[in-house]
């Protein structure tokens, strides 16, 4: 009986040390491991030095109020997710000629007056003899989040003393950036900026591919929509999904605001949710999500080919991401990258190298430290060496 006794209260032991070492992993990850969350006073204890208060609206609440004030308003729509509800054409801007609110994480709503065929340009720029550069990209190259003269075309504009145009828009990927190239590259164009963002881009290739207007693009050398013409009817079905994509920006901010309060926290904890994902990490981690790293391969062949007609020159921006300096990310899809570019002969511009790995701490690139797009300070330094880069002979 003592023996038994002893055997029960050895594994009594056992198992609650197994539960509470399982346990304290699981805070240390849901406490530790998530990205910082700042709250609102301190937001507004650094925004006060540039007399401004963080606006707490949702991009709902904001859309409404600045109606009241102004009908010729919209918001940013992400055409590559939310596209023609008419299934006609697969579209890469927005409204045009629109007062267009993109996002808050810097404290402020950004928003900007759209060009006629609803990218974020002065309208003007079209009109210009000679165009020195042409950026394509997602949203970084968008300008997501800062208002002009902070993102990256605006600041090439002032460094440059010449015009510009930004074709980028929220998350296209690399086959809708090649898509843009082919309707609305202008011909007196210098410069092409292709600006990859290592966060995503392949992931939103995979998606590109899967769409039947998109992925003629790929398949067929001289396909072309025309959207150039077609700027009155993209208008429309972009009002039509308006309200959809500020509704499921307004979710996605209200869940991760909710995963971030005490309650939900230990909720999670007890669920074990951490712990679980980095099992089933482990588990999954032979059986890596192919990526269209040979597609990719073959868009580029076809933008160099492209652009080889007007005698462009094409540079390669790689832009990083958050998780790169708030943890240790696998640099294989980052080698990859850099040698398909190189062995095309693209001039590759690596703004982690060039940038971020000069500063003191990289997150400070970033709004108040927190994943998300650039601060503004983070799209100066970008652009000032894109421009350096393009503009030195000897690169």
């Amino acid at each position: 009986m003592k023996l038994l006794l002893k055997i029960k209260t050895y594994f009594m032991i056992i198992f609650i040390s197994i539960i509470f070492t399982v346990y304290l992993f699981e805070s240390y990850l849901t406490y530790n491991l998530n990205l910082p969350k700042v709250d609102i006073a301190k937001k507004n204890s650094i925004l006060d030095k540039k007399n401004l208060k963080y606006d707490t609206r949702s991009k709902n609440k904001i859309y409404n109020d600045l109606k009241i004030l102004n009908k010729n308003i919209t918001v940013t729509v992400s055409p590559s997710r939310l596209n023609d509800p008419g299934k006609k054409v697969h579209f890469f801007s927005g409204i045009s000629k629109t007062q267009t609110i993109d996002c808050n994480e810097n404290g402020y709503y950004s928003s900007y007056i759209s060009d006629r065929f609803g990218f974020n340009n002065p309208d003007d720029q079209w009109d210009k003899k000679e165009i020195e550069y042409v950026l394509v990209g997602d949203s970084f190259t968008h300008g997501s989040c800062v208002n002009r003269p902070n993102d990256i075309s605006s600041i090439l504009r002032k460094l440059s003393d010449k015009p510009i145009l930004n074709l980028g828009y929220k998350a296209n990927g690399p086959l809708s950036m090649y898509a843009t190239l082919k309707e609305y590259m202008p011909k007196n164009a210098k410069k092409v900026l292709w600006v990859y963002y290592e966060g995503n881009d392949l992931l939103d290739l995979k998606d590109e591919l899967k769409k039947n207007i998109l992925n003629q693009y790929y398949i067929k050398s001289d396909f072309k929509q025309n959207l150039i013409k077609k700027q009155k009817y993209i208008d429309q079905q972009n009002k039509k999904i308006i309200q959809n994509s500020i509704n499921i920006e307004d979710n996605i901010i209200y869940q991760a605001e909710r995963d971030s309060n005490f309650k939900n926290k230990i909720l999670k904890i007890v669920r074990l949710n951490q712990t679980k994902r980095v099992i089933s990490s482990f588990l999954s981690s032979n059986k890596r999500e192919e990526i269209p790293i040979n597609e990719f391969k073959n868009i580029l062949i076809s933008t160099k080919k492209f652009l080889s007609e007007s005698k462009s020159e094409l540079y390669f921006v790689y832009l990083p991401q958050f998780e790169r300096y708030k943890k240790k990310i696998n640099d294989d899809d980052y080698k990859k990258i850099k040698s398909i570019v190189e062995a095309l002969n693209i001039k590759f511009i690596d703004i982690n190298k060039e940038v971020f790995k000069n500063e003191k701490d990289p997150l400070n690139l970033f709004p108040f430290k927190m994943w998300g797009h650039y601060n503004e300070n983070g799209y100066k330094k970008i652009s000032e060496t894109i421009y350096t880069k393009t503009t030195n002979e000897r690169y």
